[in-house]
């Protein structure tokens, strides 16, 4: 009996009815987009010259995991254990299984090429042990891996999956 009072009192206060155009994607968000993996450590010697460099060889790939909700990732803070950021400032929709590259170096960010730039030409990952924050808009923590390169990087080649 006590939930029809809350029930009658959050109609005529109007509360449900907000609570029901509230998307579910708010609260999906957070579990839903995760990182699939990273190329910590850029194939050859590491270079952070604009032109000649490979920092856009490193990169972080985010899924969205979900099988109904669209997520924008525009708000949405990558950073590492030493605070090195980047935050999405720009509409970046991932339907539901789709994936973004964020790389370093400088590029147009685009959707249908599944790709973003940092639009710094230095390195993020450290190369023998970094901590990966993926942070919602509100700053709750989406998702975090910690890694070594002795530890998870089994076959050596600088790239590891946390997620398949």
């Amino acid at each position: 009996m006590r939930k029809l009072s809350v029930i009658a009192a959050a109609i005529a206060t109007g509360t449900l009815a907000a609570l029901a155009v509230t998307p579910a994607q708010a609260a999906e968000t957070g579990s839903a987009l995760k990182v699939r993996g990273v190329q910590y450590d850029a194939p050859g010697a590491d270079s952070n010259s604009c032109t000649t460099g490979n920092t856009a060889a490193e990169y972080l790939t985010i899924k969205n995991y979900s099988t109904t909700a669209t997520v924008n990732l525009k708000g949405y803070v990558v950073r590492d254990a030493t605070g090195n950021s980047f935050t999405f400032t720009n509409n970046h929709y991932l339907q539901p299984g789709d994936f973004v590259k964020l790389r370093g170096g400088k590029g147009t960010e685009s959707d249908a090429s599944n790709v973003a730039y940092r639009g710094s030409c230095n390195f993020i990952w450290n190369n023998d042990r970094d901590t990966i924050y993926l942070k919602t808009p509100s700053g709750a923590t989406a998702d975090s891996h910690s890694y070594t390169k002795s530890g998870s990087d089994a076959d050596g080649n600088g790239y590891i999956t946390f997620h398949g």
